[in-house]
């Protein structure tokens, strides 16, 4: 917990730095990576899906789709 500054105690999921693109959300990716236990890789792809539309657009889209590229390639070799 985070304490804010009139002394009421708040969650770090209250607190962003460098904007709102995942506060504002109903559920937050952290909040979902953390409860499916998710990997690395596939966390980066939930975080870059999840703010594609109010940060980086299809900087964030091309991240997402770099992160499935290197699953396959890590987890199942470079077969097709």
């Amino acid at each position: 917990m985070v304490e804010k500054q009139c002394g009421v105690k708040m969650s770090a999921l209250d607190k962003q730095q460098g904007g709102s693109h995942y506060k504002d959300m109903v559920i937050q990716p952290v909040e979902f990576i953390v409860k499916n236990n998710l990997a690395f890789l596939e966390a980066n792809v939930v975080k870059y899906v999840c703010r594609h539309r109010n940060k980086n657009r299809i900087e964030d889209l091309n991240k997402a789709i770099h992160y499935l590229e290197l699953a396959k390639e890590l987890y199942y070799g470079n077969n097709e």
